[in-house]
């Protein structure tokens, strides 16, 4: 049996029309599914009870059910799932001011080896399928109180977007379809290492927001800490954001973590603003999240102001990212921590 969740509208409009259907059939199902969050072809009063006795033969709606909620002092929630065949993903829900932001997990591990985060410590064990995806956000969605709910999601939880590139741009293209879970693109962001080729690819197939995990301003320094910069050096990464297409409100958000002794100095800052040149953009500055095992440290309130004063001189909006779950290992390059006794 197929999972319905797992097909586009578009997807599923083929498959309706397989079975003799209309092709508007399809949305019915997708705004029961997402809006109105049917679990079973059952609930569908609007479908005829011959043709809901065929979905039944063919297709299924997953759910996806935490088994662990942790809660942080500051608001944040990180919820814990079990995949069917055993595996643990992570999501974590941000209390904002005036919204909820989820951060979505697209992998289980992650095989990029970033030095300072640690899911790349665990290691990639498999891609998330599109269902998997999409039900972190429906099970998150439906355990909020009546008047809560989320509205901006963030794929920046476990694992690499653009490494599992066909189940993400299927999950993206149900977040923001009318009839699927309706999110704005404009509330939609993926977070990359860099995958270069990927980049240039989803800037042709979906409007949604970019964020790049730079962390250096120099080959030298990010081959350090990123292993991808030997595949894909910041020359390179640069020019793709160049080109990368973006409507007029639109920037590109590049993340910066920032590291004791590692890339925090003035003339970091300094070389940061000449490698961005020419991109339309914002620099978002994150204070490093310490860890058990990290050999990493989080550089001084006075190192992190003067950084974000030398971008802010040269004209880059620059935020400082206020340090969100890390009671419970749930702040930026934190997930991953879990395990069945967690």
């Amino acid at each position: 049996m197929l999972d319905v969740k797992n097909m586009t509208i578009d997807e599923l409009e083929n498959h309706v029309q397989s079975l003799g259907e209309d092709r508007y059939r399809s949305s019915q199902i997708a705004r029961w599914i997402y809006q109105y969050r049917a679990t079973s072809f059952d609930r569908m009063t609007n479908l005829s009870n011959k043709f809901k006795e065929k979905l039944r033969n063919l297709y299924f709606v997953s759910v996806l059910t935490p088994i662990k909620e942790m809660s942080s002092k500051d608001g944040t929630h990180k919820y814990l799932f079990r995949l069917d065949d055993g595996n643990l993903i992570e999501s974590v829900l941000l209390q904002e001011v005036d919204h909820l932001t989820l951060c979505v997990s697209v992998q289980v591990g992650c095989g990029f080896g970033c030095k300072f985060c640690l899911t790349g410590k665990r290691g990639f064990v498999r891609n998330l399928n599109t269902a998997e995806i999409i039900n972190q956000v429906c099970s998150i969605n439906d355990s909020l109180p009546k008047n809560g709910r989320i509205s901006n999601l963030v794929l920046m939880g476990m694992g690499e977007p653009l490494a599992n590139y066909d189940n993400v741009l299927k999950a993206l293209r149900i977040f923001t379809d009318p009839n699927g879970l309706q999110f704005s693109t404009r509330r939609v962001t993926l977070s990359t290492v860099g995958l270069v080729p990927e980049i240039r690819r989803l800037g042709k197939d979906i409007g949604i927001n970019l964020a790049v995990s730079l962390n250096a301003a120099s080959d030298n320094t990010r081959d350090s800490l990123m292993p991808i910069n030997r595949k894909y050096p910041l020359g390179e990464l640069l020019e793709a954001c160049r080109e990368f297409p973006l409507s007029p409100r639109k920037r590109i958000t590049f993340e910066y973590l920032l590291i004791n002794g590692i890339n925090d100095s003035i003339d970091d800052a300094k070389r940061l603003t000449r490698v961005l040149k020419g991109i339309r953009c914002k620099v978002n500055l994150i204070p490093y999240n310490e860890h058990p095992g990290s050999g990493f440290k989080r550089p001084d309130d006075g190192a992190i102001d003067r950084f974000q004063k030398i971008l802010i001189n040269a004209g880059y909006t620059t935020t400082i990212r206020t340090t969100k779950g890390s009671d419970i290992l749930a702040a930026c390059g934190q997930l991953g921590s879990s395990s069945p006794d967690y």
